[in-house]
């Protein structure tokens, strides 16, 4: 055996190839992060904060997917709902640009910042946890899970070979690449009305996808400069014409200045993600190899440099640049293309327009771990064929924990575009600050995951949501009740067993759902939910109209309390001052008394679908 070993080291020194004949230690991983995407870097920063040993495995040089390596800079909803690491994110460019204010400086976003600076702060946050390894710009490959674990080899960009191994795999990637390598059933395109269960859905299936965007960043470099860069090949300005008023005036058109306000950034900068005439593209390239997508992409790319030129040239805008600047690229275009769909898996739970609609007619608004107010926004312009579909004005509205989790392979989790959703409802679930939390989720729940031995399904959902209020997420879309507020957590947990209930009101880009905390009840709004909480309970003396004062309230849950005097002080505490038995309760204040003295939000477990399960 000596005599083999030393023959096989001489032959590969003859060879020149690099061989021991000691066997390469594989490194294990409670959380193995895969994967580009928005998603991913959230996922794989609060795995490491839950106390698990992470490694994050990205093929871009950049953090933060499509809201920097794909150049995407202005955020889309959520402005009155900071949740976790979204909120956490945003302060940091407050504080960087100077107050809320300075970030709003174009028309389409409450949240505009360069590209550059997004990719820096998540970087910031990323190396800031000593248990969490980043491997950039590194490639990987992912083996069928054994009863150890994920085996995932990796190649990095100088050529390295590394062989490591996961207890929980989490896909980070933005068209759900790792789900498909591992065997995860998908659906992409549009489902067809009986699988969608939703009337406007097609009858028939198509594989119809989302436009995707090559966002451009153009820089101002003073006026009198000129920047314009040299006409792409195949230009036709006529594509571009109704991109702005210069040579159309059809209706709904906008002023040209209008057009490019529209991404403006700090710092004399703007974001090109023009979805009227402008850089959007069709093509569905997600089930395609590695060298079919890249050609595609490069197509996006000449219609985006197609749509440069036209600005400079055809508009005289010819001072606006592409930014020097901002993307580490030859051509300075972004580092990837900007994805608004792709596969969406068949998870344990599936989110459809009716369940957003209305979400209290269904139980999964009791799971929720994420939350958005986006309205459903989908783009086809450059696809004709693509079907018209009467998209309903939705609510603010939150995502179930089983959108995250595949029904068929364990120990995995989805953490970006690629959750359980409908085709109609991706277009509200797919903004960056509602991917950052199903991120911060998928994280989270591959961290308990691990930690307990156990695949994702077979967390507690209660515990899960603990743990993610107490890392500054939402259950449910109050968008009137801030993290600051003294009863938030109470009313989210509340909330989520359905006992006191918020209203939808969908509003234009930012839909609401409103808890009122400061509105008062009568007896009637308490009573249904909590015979449904407690059905043994009977509540009869109480007159179903009363106000529900102090008095009443305790002569409701007197069956259940135990102590008396210590609901009374904490009354008056909620209510800022002493205790008067008469006075009317406020909503938020009958929220805390519940929370703190039924507890009903740990009282009785749910499953994934929102159901109370048998004590």
């Amino acid at each position: 055996m000596q005599l083999f070993n030393r023959n096989l080291i001489l032959l590969c020194l003859f060879l020149g190839l690099s061989c021991s004949s000691e066997k390469k230690e594989v490194e294990r991983y409670q959380v193995i992060v895969l994967g580009e995407g928005t998603g991913g870097v959230a996922a794989a920063i609060q795995a490491a904060r839950s106390g698990a040993k992470t490694l994050l495995v990205n093929p871009m040089p950049w953090l933060g997917g499509m809201l920097t390596a794909a150049g995407v800079s202005a955020t889309d909803g959520n402005h009155q709902l900071p949740a976790g690491l979204w909120g956490e994110f945003r302060s940091l460019l407050r504080a960087h640009y100077g107050g809320a204010d300075s970030l709003f400086t174009g028309w389409v976003s409450n949240t505009m910042f360069e590209p550059k600076v997004g990719a820096k702060f998540w970087e910031q946050l990323a190396t800031a946890e000593p248990s969490l390894t980043i491997l950039n710009q590194t490639q990987f490959e992912v083996s069928p899970r054994t009863d150890v674990g994920w085996p995932v080899s990796l190649l990095s960009s100088s050529g390295e070979k590394i062989q490591t191994l996961g207890a929980q795999l989490v896909d980070g990637t933005d068209l759900g690449d790792v789900a498909a390598l591992v065997g995860v059933s998908y659906d992409l395109g549009m489902e067809g009305r009986a699988k969608s269960g939703e009337a406007i859905a097609p009858v028939e299936a198509n594989d119809i996808i989302q436009d995707f965007t090559y966002a451009a960043i153009l820089k101002n470099y003073g006026e009198g400069t000129d920047h314009t860069i040299a006409k792409p090949a195949g230009y036709d300005p006529t594509v571009f014409r109704c991109a702005c008023q210069h040579e159309c005036q059809e209706e709904g058109v906008h002023p040209c200045q209008t057009m490019l306000d529209y991404g403006k950034l700090p710092n004399g900068k703007y974001m090109i993600n023009w979805p009227i005439a402008g850089n959007d593209y069709y093509a569905n390239m997600v089930e395609l190899e590695p060298e079919e997508r890249h050609a595609i992409y490069q197509a996006a790319k000449d219609h985006t440099l197609g749509f440069v030129y036209y600005i400079q040239h055809e508009l005289g805008y010819k001072h606006l640049g592409l930014a020097d600047d901002e993307f580490p690229t030859d051509d300075l275009l972004p580092l990837m293309p900007y994805h608004r769909e792709g596969r969406r898996i068949e998870g344990e739970v599936r989110l459809n327009v009716g369940h957003i609609v209305q979400p209290f007619d269904y139980n999964l608004y009791r799971t929720g771990v994420a939350v958005g107010d986006y309205p459903i926004d989908h783009h086809h312009d450059m696809n004709p064929a693509a079907p018209a579909i009467d998209f309903p004005p939705v609510p603010s509205f939150n995502i179930p924990m089983g959108c995250l989790i595949p029904a068929e392979v364990k120990h995995l989790l989805v953490a970006d575009k690629a959750i359980s959703v409908s085709n109609i409802v991706n277009g509200a679930s797919r903004l960056q600050p509602v991917i950052l939390q199903i991120g911060q989720v998928a994280g989270l729940l591959a961290a308990m995951a691990a930690k307990e031995e156990v695949s994702p399904s077979e967390l507690d959902i209660r515990n899960v949501q603990d743990s993610l209020l107490a890392h500054g997420g939402y259950l449910m879309p109050y968008m009137d009740v801030p993290p600051d507020d003294p009863s938030f957590a109470a009313i989210q947990r509340v909330g989520a067993t359905g006992i006191l209930k918020g209203k939808g009101i969908p509003y234009k880009w930012a839909n609401q759902t409103r808890f009122y905390p400061d509105t008062t009840l009568s007896a009637q709004d308490l009573i249904p939910e909590l015979q449904l909480w407690a059905p043994a309970i009977s509540f009869t003396e109480v007159e179903a109209n009363t106000a529900l004062s102090g008095e009443v309230l305790i002569a409701l849950l007197q069956p259940l309390l135990n102590a008396e005097d210590d609901v009374l002080s904490a009354i008056a505490a909620c209510q800022g001052g002493e205790y008067d038995p008469q006075q009317p309760l406020r909503k938020a204040c009958v929220a805390a008394i519940i929370d703190r003295f039924l507890d009903p939000f740990h009282a009785r477990k749910i499953d994934l679908e929102g159901n109370y399960l048998s004590n």
